[in-house]
């Protein structure tokens, strides 16, 4: 327990701890600006401009009552991607951020093809994320 403690406050490495490598350098005006956008951009996304591929792609209606689980699920998800480029900028680590980005579309091309799901589905969410990234490095670039 106790080498879990210190890994999580630094104390091995006599500095302050890791909440604050990950909290206190970061842009947050950036990280709420790119989270904000990012989020709204998914109501386009799967809203005018590929809901109905993406419904039909999936063989499923359009839900009566707005899905707020998983709108909240989504936002907070989103937040995290946002937070997490905002530490790489921290560091000028765009690599790191290209990386991050990439393993997430990777691995949700992998859950798609075991749900066999279609491709243009699969593109859909997965344009999404990179979308969302792009959104998130320039509000980090920009302010």
């Amino acid at each position: 327990m106790h080498a879990c403690l210190t890994a999580f406050t630094g104390a091995a490495r006599g500095k302050g701890s890791e909440m604050a490598d990950i909290t206190s350098s970061v842009n947050w005006l950036a990280v709420i600006v790119g989270f904000v956008v990012a989020y709204a951009a998914g109501w386009l996304w799967y809203g005018p401009l590929f809901g109905k591929a993406w419904f039909g792609g999936q063989n499923i209606v359009m839900p009566v009552k707005p899905p707020f689980l998983a709108m909240a699920v989504q936002a907070a998800g989103t937040f995290l991607l946002a937070w997490v480029i905002g530490v790489t900028e921290t560091t000028n680590a765009l690599a790191l951020t290209i990386l991050i980005v990439a393993t997430i579309v990777v691995l949700m091309i992998a859950g798609g093809l075991y749900s066999q799901k279609r491709g243009d589905v699969i593109g859909i969410e997965t344009g999404y994320v990179v979308a969302m990234a792009v959104i998130m490095v320039a509000a980090q670039a920009l302010l």
